[in-house]
């Protein structure tokens, strides 16, 4: 395997630190199909959450980028930490963190009581990447020695039917969660917004088969995409199906635009709907999120329609996350 060369450290270029320099350090281990893996050398996994407006203590990324490539994806900022400045990076760099297992056997004693652990906040552990490297399963095979931990996994991939074995030994004797995410049952609009991500129908059925072996499995609807998926129809078969499919829970946000997501999503949004660029523009021009109006909208709608299907309105954590704090105010006018 041939080392990346380092970024000349010259008086132009200044000296890379931190997670910038570690990436740089890291070695390439395929080319194919516009994506590459890196290894990345770690000096920490367990990640403490400082954001006021997520309801969990820690994270866990197996790795950094993303190969579903999401239109909408908010993440797409923490490559830049790595001094990558083009989104797209962070859907065709992958980087690989090494001795995982080994990091977190240290860490967790940092975990407190009452204290979650959520695992894929930033980048699908069950991506593509992980049938090969297995940094996702050698993270729960840690986490299954151990006892009393609050455990929330969020994934677009059915893959994590193949570690059912091993989330039913996690779930004995620690509370655990398991969302897939599915924003839209159609199909061909799922294929646009998530290009490399498993058909909806299969994180349904992975819904299912999570249930039916005693996992406690849910859907996340993140985000709702303003004139896309934020259709009363679209959201009434979303949420009929996740009650067919035994899901425990399903909750719903809708779509923030960090400029890095923006970047992305509105080239995307003037070649497949047109029609809504000015509306967009008009919106998400000078902030990253919808008015509190919107979001009341799509909260008293999820109500209704979990109500409608039977659905449980609170079941454990998970419910804190369908009801995230809003940073607008204006009074909703557009979608």
């Amino acid at each position: 395997m041939a080392s990346l060369p380092l970024l000349p450290e010259t008086d132009n270029k200044p000296k890379l630190i931190g997670i910038a320099r570690l990436a740089a350090q890291g070695e390439s281990i395929r080319e194919g199909h516009n994506v590459e893996y890196f290894t990345l050398p770690v000096r920490s996994l367990l990640n403490r959450c400082t954001v006021a407006r997520m309801p969990f203590t820690w994270t866990i990324n197996p790795y950094r980028g993303c190969e579903f490539a999401c239109k909408y994806c908010y993440a797409r900022y923490t490559h830049e930490f790595m001094e990558m400045r083009d989104g797209v990076d962070f859907e065709q760099k992958i980087y690989v963190k090494q001795h995982a297992a080994d990091l977190l056997r240290q860490e967790l004693r940092q975990v407190k009581a009452g204290e979650e652990i959520a695992i894929g906040t930033a980048t699908d552990p069950y991506q593509p990447a992980e049938r090969r490297f297995e940094i996702t399963r050698a993270i729960l095979e840690e986490l299954a020695r151990h006892r009393g931990f609050e455990i929330g996994i969020i994934s677009k991939s059915n893959l994590v039917l193949r570690d059912l074995e091993l989330l039913q030994s996690i779930a004995e004797h620690n509370e655990l969660f398991v969302s897939l995410t599915i924003t839209t049952l159609d199909v061909e609009l799922a294929r646009i917004l998530e290009p490399r991500a498993p058909r909806p129908d299969l994180r349904l059925e992975a819904v299912r088969a999570l249930n039916a072996a005693g996992i406690n499995a849910g859907i996340s609807c993140a985000p709702v995409i303003p004139g896309i998926t934020d259709s009363t129809k679209n959201l009434d078969a979303l949420v009929s199906a996740a009650a067919k499919a035994g899901a425990k829970y399903i909750f719903a946000n809708p779509l923030f635009l960090k400029p890095c997501s923006a970047a992305v999503f509105m080239p995307f949004l003037e070649k497949q709907f047109p029609q809504l660029v000015e509306k967009y523009k008009e919106r998400y021009g000078t902030r990253a999120y919808l008015p509190k109006t919107y979001h009341r909208r799509i909260s008293q709608l999820m109500a209704g329609l979990r109500e409608k299907y039977g659905i449980p309105k609170d079941y454990g954590r998970q419910s804190r996350r369908a009801h995230p704090i809003d940073e607008a105010g204006e009074q909703l006018s557009l979608f």
